[in-house]
């Protein structure tokens, strides 16, 4: 006997996971948090083509959603730094099947392409 999937609450899940994904940079992004950027800039820095503005604000989604902490030092200047929280964390592992999978999938397109 077959199990039954709830095809309505797949596609619920599935919308959640792709909200989260959040369009061509929030994944990037948490990648480089990952990676030991912490600063703002250190973080434009690593993600070629990312504008401030879109940094800044995909920060701020983020920070909201509970992906990243930010933490404020009132040195001079004033210190921000963001790192992932244990949320954002037990995303890792999709993201690295994503890597995975992307490397695979230029593998496949360069043989057709060129093979």
């Amino acid at each position: 006997m077959a199990i039954r999937r709830n095809q309505e609450e797949e596609l619920r899940a599935l919308q959640d996971t792709l909200y989260f994904i959040g369009g061509k940079w929030r994944i990037p992004i948490i990648n480089s948090i990952c990676n030991g950027n912490r600063r703002f800039r250190e973080i434009e820095r690593s993600i070629t083509g990312i504008t401030t503005r879109m940094l800044s604000k995909e920060l701020k989604e983020m920070e909201m959603n509970k992906l990243v902490k930010r933490t404020v030092y009132a040195d001079t200047p004033v210190l921000i730094e963001y790192e992932p929280t244990e949320y954002c964390r037990s995303f890792g592992k999709i993201i690295q099947s994503m890597i995975d999978w992307g490397r695979e999938h230029r593998e496949v397109v360069i043989i057709i392409t060129h093979g």
